[in-house]
């Protein structure tokens, strides 16, 4: 399942670099629906995520009512994105192959 959202990249409270983006609201359902198929350990969902040209694959996790997405440092960096800035994410929700 392909989805496309832009959304604000927020901190986790905890020492930084932990960023993240939740998944909007009108979203959410649809993850819920994916993650039944492809969710392990803890109910992590694995995800493909394009951030401008950097692709990375990462495990979303529930949140409250939302799932939440961790932005790799290695993204932060290569796209010059952090805390506060609004970011188009293209995310394919199904089981990622783990290198």
């Amino acid at each position: 399942m392909k989805l496309a959202f832009d959304a604000p990249i927020i901190e986790w409270r905890g020492p930084p670099p932990y960023l993240f983006v939740a998944v909007p609201d009108h979203l959410v359902g649809e993850v819920a629906y994916a993650a039944r198929e492809v969710s392990y350990g803890w109910g992590m969902v694995p995800a493909t995520v394009r951030i401008g040209r950097t692709d990375f694959t990462t495990a979303l996790f529930r949140r409250g009512d939302t799932y939440m997405l961790p932005i790799k440092v290695a993204v932060q960096r290569a796209e010059g994105v952090g805390f506060g800035d609004r970011v188009a994410v293209t995310m394919q929700v199904d089981s990622v192959s783990r290198r």
